[in-house]
Formats: C-alpha cells, sequence, structure tokens
C-alpha cells in the first residue's frame, strides 16, 4: 500500500468527511483547520473570522486503490467550487473551496483537474490549491459527526455517479 496524503475544504468540514467516508481507498479521513494564522485553533475561533483558517478534511489513501485524480472528482462533484467563501447556507472564509497538496506532483494534478473540470461549470472556479501548511485537528465532537448523530449532510452529497464512473463502485444495474 503507498499512502498518500491530501487536504481538502469544501464547505463544512461536517459534509466533506461524511462523503470521503463512503470512497473506497480512502484510510483516514479527519476533520480539521488549516491555511490561516493562529496556531491551534478552535472551532469558535475560527468561526471568529480572525484566524484565516479554513475548515478542511485530511484524508490518507490508498493510491492502489484509489487514484489521486479520482480524488479530485470526487472533489469537484460534491460541491460548487464556484462559490466564494461560502457553500450553500454556509457563509465565512473558513468554508472557502481549497486544495492542499502535500507533494509537487499533487500541487500539478490538482492545477490540470481544476482546469479539466471548468469547462463543466459556468463561472469561474474559486478554489485555491496550495500546498498544505500545518493541520490542526478539530475538536473530538466535529469527528465523525453525522455518524455520531445520526444525521446526513445538508450541503453535499455523495456523488455516487462520479464514483461509479471512476470505477470506485459497481454501476448500478
Amino acid at each position: 500500500m503507498a499512502r498518500q496524503t491530501v487536504t481538502f475544504g469544501a464547505g463544512c468540514f461536517w459534509g466533506v468527511e461524511y462523503v470521503f467516508r463512503r470512497v473506497p481507498g480512502v484510510t483516514e479521513v479527519e476533520a480539521g483547520y488549516t491555511g490561516g494564522i493562529t496556531p491551534d485553533p478552535t472551532y469558535r475561533e475560527v468561526c471568529s473570522h480572525t484566524t484565516g483558517h479554513a475548515e478542511v478534511v485530511r484524508v490518507v489513501f490508498d493510491d492502489e486503490q484509489v487514484s489521486f485524480d479520482q480524488l479530485l472528482e470526487v472533489f469537484w462533484a460534491m460541491h460548487d467550487p464556484t462559490q466564494v467563501d461560502r457553500q450553500g447556507p454556509d457563509v465565512g472564509d473558513q468554508y472557502r473551496s481549497a486544495i492542499f497538496t502535500s507533494s509537487d506532483e499533487q500541487l500539478a494534478a490538482a492545477e490540470a483537474s481544476k482546469e479539466r473540470a471548468q469547462t463543466r461549470f459556468d463561472r469561474p472556479i474559486a478554489t485555491q490549491i496550495l500546498p498544505a501548511p500545518a493541520f490542526y485537528p478539530a475538536e473530538d465532537y466535529h469527528q465523525a459527526y453525522y455518524e455520531k448523530n445520526g444525521h446526513e449532510p445538508y450541503c453535499h452529497v455523495v456523488p455516487v455517479k462520479v464514483l461509479e464512473e471512476q470505477g470506485l463502485l459497481p454501476a448500478r444495474g
């Protein structure tokens, strides 16, 4: 198994975490904060818009089971990357769309994927693509939030069709 890590921001981290936990080949998903200036911020601090951090999920995956490009396709399909500092009803810079990469290869692949994805949207993609800065895990109550609380995401969807097209799920009959 060749493990890789990437960090995605696509709105509220509860929904992003929910989706990536369902992708075959993803071995770990952790909600947290990155991209700002405050070390080890709390949720309350991030929501104050003074830290510069985004709500994100750190995704660890086995690249022999799921490729980075396949994860990028899930990312583009699970949210609206054209929205600036928001996702659906959630508004604020902590909800920005972002990809924080862990290698030069991931950075180049993410930029190329963004170009390809742009053809599917009428508005410009606002997603930031940057090398991953320090990641700070969110508080325990944010981890596996929907699983713990018996709810489903309100502004993210599991892109089943994309998972099927990427060969990550068997096609439905």
